[in-house]
Formats: structure tokens, sequence, C-alpha cells
């Protein structure tokens, strides 16, 4: 059986290509991380931020952390309990430390300035293949093969047929990103395959989402071979857990109070988080709480010294 590689037909792909790019000159999003002035740090920094975060939670955390700390150096100071402080509840705290080992990274191996080399920019800590393919063609205009889900999804739709992309990144969506970019041999086209990347990534958020997708509104509406198939269910769907309950909801509660304490008693702990409300209904057994604390001590997103519960660097 031939890929979706395999079927590709350039005029089908010419007429999809500059639909998107036409659907996206007239309804991008004025994002801050979008306007000229942006400085490749500020490019990264959104990037970290926007993982498994909605664009809406992210916008005053990023303006608010960029007038804080407009550059590695000066994030590469900062406490780590001040980087947690500030990162709030965006969620996956784990990012926080990340972004802060990298910062650091930055300021010991390249004077302060992110790399403008994807090889490098990978070699940071906390930097995947996404991350350092993203700033590259969104910072540096390196055009890299973008892929991250959105642009997985919109591939998946428009060239397979299938109504959503594979639960782990495959080889042949690799083959087929990369076959999907622009041709780069000309200025133009560099430009052009930088654009295609920011592009599909936008269509999959608007227009081509995972839940409710708009189809009626979508550029390339009758070049989609998910929709030419009758929009027929995913073979495969990838398992999400439930918030509620979950230890990531109890790890999140426990880091709201030391976010806003600093250090807490354990015996005082449970109540504490309780009281606030961000459990909701939930009361989680003893396991569930050890599991929590620890879970959040193994992730040096805090230290437990003499019963006491503390995020890093305000132990006493």
């Amino acid at each position: 059986m031939s890929s979706a590689t395999d079927q590709l037909n350039d005029t089908h792909l010419h007429q999809v290509r500059t639909r998107i790019l036409d659907w996206y000159a007239q309804n991008a999003r004025k994002l801050p991380w979008r306007q000229p002035d942006t400085t490749a740090w500020g490019v990264l920094v959104s990037e970290v931020m926007l993982q498994q975060t909605q664009v809406a939670r992210v916008w005053e955390p990023w303006l608010a952390w960029m007038q804080r700390w407009p550059g590695p150096a000066e994030l590469a100071a900062a406490e780590p309990a001040d980087v947690l402080i500030m990162w709030g509840r965006l969620g996956y705290p784990r990012r926080a430390l990340r972004l802060h080992e990298t910062a650091k990274a930055v300021v010991e191996h390249h004077d302060g300035v992110l790399p403008a080399d994807p090889e490098k920019l990978l070699a940071l800590p906390g930097i995947g293949e996404y991350t350092a393919a993203a700033v590259s063609s969104f910072a540096f205009g390196i055009p890299e093969v973008v892929i991250d889900t959105n642009v997985r999804r919109v591939h998946a739709r428009i060239f397979t047929g299938d109504g959503a992309a594979a639960p782990s990144l495959t080889a042949a969506e690799r083959r087929l990103a990369a076959t999907l970019m622009p041709e780069t041999t000309t200025e133009h086209g560099v430009a052009q395959a930088n654009t295609w990347n920011v592009a599909t990534m936008e269509l999959g958020a608007l227009i081509c989402t995972a839940r409710a997708p708009k189809c009626q509104e979508c550029p390339v509406l009758d070049q989609c071979a998910w929709v030419a198939a009758g929009k027929p269910e995913p073979t495969t769907v990838a398992k999400t857990q439930s918030w509620n309950g979950s230890d990531r909801q109890v790890r999140g509660a426990i880091m709201g109070v030391l976010r806003a304490q600093g250090a807490i008693d354990v015996v005082h702990l449970q109540a504490t988080v309780e009281a606030t409300g961000r459990l909701g209904r939930h009361v989680p057994e003893d396991t569930q709480w050890n599991r929590a604390l620890n879970g959040l001590v193994a992730d040096g997103l805090a230290t437990l010294k003499h019963e006491v519960l503390a995020l890093p660097g305000t132990e006493n």
C-alpha cells in the first residue's frame, strides 16, 4: 500500500499550500511573541510556555515574564523559587526549571546569546526536537521542519484522510512533513517555508481543531481527504488522563500553597491545601499525598527538610 507521500500530486500540493498561506496572511492572530521586535529568547520562552497550554493562558504570563527577565542573563541570575512563583498556574512547573537551566547554559556556553543553530539549540537542557525546530524557524528564519500536534492533525486530515494523527510521531509523518515544505533554494522559498510552518500550526489551532473542526471555514475544504472520506472516526485515539483526582491536580494544589507561602510544615499541608479549594471534592488518600509530595521533591520543585516542605532556595 502506497504512503501519503507517494500519492502526493504537485498540483494538489501547490493548491493546498497557496490557500493555507493566503488564509494565514488574512487570519493570523496578532500574538505578542510574533511581533517583529520579539527577540529569539522571547520566542523560546513562548514555545516553552505553550507546551500543553492554551494561548489564552500564556499571553499575560509571557508579557510579565519578559518584562521581568527579558533575556537569558536576567533569568539565569534569578532564584529558582522566584522562577516557580512567576510561573504561577501555567502548569507543568518543571518547564520553568528547565527554562532556568537553559538560561544558565546560554550564559555559560554562548555568552548570553541564544545560538542561531538548530544543533546547538537542541543541545541546550530542556530543549527537544520540536522546540529547537520552532525557534530556528520562527526566530532565526532557518526553515527547519516544525511538527507539533496541530501540524500533525492538519497533515493527517488533508493528505491521509485520518481524523487524527498517530499517538506518537512516526517516520511516515516526518517524511510527509518534510515533503510538504516549500523549496528553500531561494530567499523567497525560505520565507515561504517558515511561514508554512506557522500557517499549518495556526490552521490546526483555529480551524482544524481536534474536537470541533470548523470545516466550512477551512480554506482547503474541497482538498481534504478526511472530508472526502466522510470524516471517519480516528482509528487510534491517544489516551488522556482526567485532571480531577489525578496526581497532577494534587501536585498543582501543593505548588499553589508553596508559591503563596514559600514553605509549610508537612503536618499542616493537607489541611492548608484543602482550604484553598483547588482540589474541589477530591479527597486524596495518604498514598496519593505522599506520591505527590515525594514527586515534587524528586523533580526539584520542592525540598523537604525537618518535615518542612519548601520551594527550592527558601529552606531555613
